[in-house]
């Protein structure tokens, strides 16, 4: 046995050096590869002294690709590198049961200061965001865009996206339109758009892809959105919805390259849902741009389980009801010392970016919630009954240009970690799982052991068993 486990030790340590070349791109970070799949690399936030700082503003994060990844190399028995461990996609993944928006909000905010579990003496900051859940959805103008190029002939790919889509189609009604375009050499529309009741007629479009040839995205985005264009709803739900492993190699085919295009298509009001699939080749990190760029979310889909949570059970994700959400918190320095962002690395702003109306950023969707944890050192002035900090958030209507503005103030009432409430228990939980998978400078004294005795204090709100399914993943990499 002993000689089976170093045989696999110098195999993978041996894979190691042959994928450990780093490409460069302008204005962006170099890539880790892992096994084939590429990601942008990051340094965590750091502590930040709120007398030289006292500001810090993001936009949100809507994203859950990193915790799907995660799971799935966990699930085949591998440490996931820890350029794909985003904390803020591992915490935004689960569905929290915060209050609904009240009045013509499309969002409503929370927040508060509990006790860090893995830190003595520190706190945490919980900021929470929900999107207004919406019963009587606006029509839907859906283009499927499809990488249907040679490197999407496995199973985990082209025929779990076509799995996947067929659940998503079975969603819309007749209000609805859905258009279908493929890309392997060339773009290709195979569907125009159709009535969505038109159930038949769409799935058998779907079930006849193929794969094969080599992969122009750049001219099937641009298919796509011409499409999503022509048939545009105003007031509806328009979308181009992208399905592919990133691996682009036809035109222009960089990450610069294809941020730039997804840029100048954001200003059609039409939204984009980026899903990933498949390992070995997975440009996780231009995958990722291009959502984030393109006024977009982004997922990866390890199962068919995962693709009904993201077309079934989070249906409401695909409509964008508040965009360019963005997050400016100012500390109070007589009440907190340092701070630091968990998470968020890639979607910190300046505080001109949050005044200015033309700075992009995330999106929240109907029914969906955005947590956003920090890390406090106290002051310990002494002082009571003044905030601890104040939030500034700002947000768009979706058909608009025009910032809407929040504000909230948030009082430190002393909560242990016991005395805190569930939300934080668990959003903290998963915070620290990602830094033990990091292994993060930062990860204090936390221990898998305890993430789990954490986890189970906090599972009251679990609807489709995903925090359940996240014990198991915490045991599984303690097993690791």
């Amino acid at each position: 046995m002993k000689t089976k486990i170093w045989g696999l030790l110098i195999l993978f340590g041996l894979l190691a050096i042959g994928c450990s070349k780093e490409l460069s791109y302008p204005g962006f970070d170099s890539y880790n590869y892992a096994g084939g799949d590429r990601f942008n690399d990051f340094e965590e936030n750091p502590f930040i002294k709120v007398i030289d700082q006292p500001v810090s503003t993001f936009s949100i994060d809507a994203d859950g690709a990193s915790y799907a990844y995660v799971r799935r190399q966990l699930q085949e028995d591998f440490i996931p590198p820890a350029a794909a461990v985003r904390t803020e996609e591992l915490i935004n993944y689960f569905p929290l049961n915060y209050d609904q928006p009240t009045g013509d909000a499309p969002i409503s905010v929370n927040g508060e200061v509990g006790e860090c579990p893995w830190a003595q003496g520190h706190q945490l900051v919980r900021i929470g965001l929900q999107g207004k859940t919406i019963s009587d959805l606006p029509p839907s103008n859906i283009v499927l865009l499809i990488d249907v190029s040679g490197s999407m002939s496995s199973p985990d790919k082209l025929e779990l996206l076509k799995d996947g889509f067929e659940i998503l189609v079975d969603q819309f009604d007749a209000q609805d339109r859905i258009a279908i375009v493929t890309y392997a050499g060339s773009a290709g529309v195979v569907l125009e758009s159709t009535p969505g009741d038109e159930k038949t007629k769409i799935k058998k479009a779907i079930n006849k892809l193929g794969s094969g040839g080599s992969t122009a995205g750049a001219e099937g985005i641009i298919t796509a959105y011409e499409i999503a264009q022509e048939n545009f709803i105003p007031g509806g739900n328009n979308r181009v919805i992208i399905g592919t492993d990133g691996d682009f190699n036809v035109g222009p085919s960089s990450q610069e390259e294809l941020v730039a295009l997804i840029k100048e298509k954001r200003e059609l009001d039409i939204f984009i849902t980026v899903l990933g699939v498949g390992s070995g080749n997975l440009n996780d990190g231009m995958l990722e741009q291009i959502a984030d760029n393109g006024n977009g979310t982004y997922e990866y889909i390890d199962h068919l389980e995962q693709a009904k949570k993201v077309f079934v059970y989070e249906f409401g994700k695909l409509y964008t009801v508040a965009k360019d959400v963005k997050v400016q918190v100012v500390f109070n320095p007589d009440m907190v010392s340092e701070y630091r962002l968990i998470g968020y690395e890639n979607r910190l702003l300046t505080e001109e970016e949050f005044e200015a109306d033309s700075t992009d950023a995330g999106e929240i969707g109907a029914g969906q919630n955005i947590t956003a944890l920090y890390e406090i050192i106290p002051a310990n002035s002494g002082l009571d009954n003044v905030p601890t900090f104040t939030i500034d958030f700002k947000y768009k209507h979706p058909d608009s240009d025009i910032s809407i503005p929040l504000q909230l103030d948030i009082f430190d009432e002393g909560h242990t970690w016991g005395q805190a409430s569930e939300h934080l228990r668990f959003t903290a939980s998963v915070a620290a799982f990602g830094l033990l998978l990091r292994n993060s400078d930062y990860k204090g004294t936390a221990t898998y052991d305890q993430i789990l005795d954490w986890s189970y204090g906090s599972m009251t709100y679990d609807p489709h068993g995903f925090r359940s399914e996240f014990l198991e993943l915490v045991q599984k990499a303690k097993s690791l």
